[in-house]
């Protein structure tokens, strides 16, 4: 698996920005996986206070997919919840529409079909996954863990550093309840052909708007995967929910050999 560390120039943003990618090293994967010009590819999102090295660096992610012909795409969103901000900066049209471009151009072999196009991420990067797959319909699995899928006014509005931290992102309450940024809106755009799953442990301060979240989404009619067990806002619980959700994924997921 090769790991690289790329600066683009973005024109949505107006600046260079970062992104890491793992891709296949043909030594490591079946003779036929090396000769493929269609690679599946991930979109992995971090949270808040995270950066685009936030999952190589906080888990071992390397080793669990070193020999899995599998793409994998760390955007940075910084703390701009993968969203078209009201101060100008457009982290959506980055990472959604100009960032595969990108990346086409520095990896040809690189897929461009939604059926082998995957997106996920972890709080923040959950409601980013879940956001950018309703509203783009281009992706075939989406996954969030630990995710904030419901952000209600306790969550946005505690001081007034808060407020305005939360204004310059979504507007107003009122603004934000009306628009895609929140995900019960957004879901109303997804076409159903995207596969949904989410995670959020008992212990997770998040577990309660997960909870309100899940069934909100299913009276609006999505099928989605919901599992829980004990576990926090934590990373020991990610590294293990990126594996599950690796093994969904219609890839040939090549788990590494454990005795114990």
């Amino acid at each position: 698996m090769a790991f690289f560390q790329i600066e683009y120039s973005s024109e949505v943003l107006g600046q260079y920005r970062q992104v890491d990618v793992l891709y296949p090293d043909m030594d490591q994967v079946s003779p036929e996986e090396a000769m493929d010009t269609d690679i599946p590819v991930l979109y992995l999102l971090h949270g808040m206070g995270g950066n685009q090295n936030s999952w190589t660096s906080r888990t071992n992610l390397q080793r669990l997919v070193r020999k899995t012909n599998l793409i994998i795409i760390m955007p940075n969103s910084d703390n701009g919840w993968y969203t078209d901000t009201r101060y100008g900066v457009n982290y959506y049209r980055a990472i959604c529409h100009e960032l595969p471009k990108v990346m086409k151009r520095f990896f040809p072999n690189m897929t461009d079909k939604r059926e082998k196009t995957f997106i996920a991420g972890l709080s923040m990067g959950g409601y980013g996954a879940f956001k950018l797959a309703m509203i783009s319909n281009q992706f075939a699995f989406a996954g969030s863990f630990s995710g904030a899928l419901y952000l209600d006014k306790s969550l946005r509005s505690n001081t007034e550093d808060d407020r305005n931290y939360w204004s310059g992102l979504f507007g107003s309450d009122e603004d934000f309840d009306a628009s895609a940024n929140n995900l019960l809106e957004a879901a109303k755009e997804a076409d159903g052909k995207t596969k949904w799953y989410a995670w959020c442990g008992y212990e997770d301060f998040l577990y309660p708007a997960n909870e309100k979240a899940i069934a909100d989404f299913r009276k609006l009619g999505m099928e989605i995967d919901y599992r829980n067990d004990h576990g926090t806002h934590d990373w020991y619980y990610w590294e293990k929910q990126v594996e599950v959700f690796l093994e969904m994924l219609p890839i040939n997921y090549v788990k590494e050999e454990r005795l114990s």
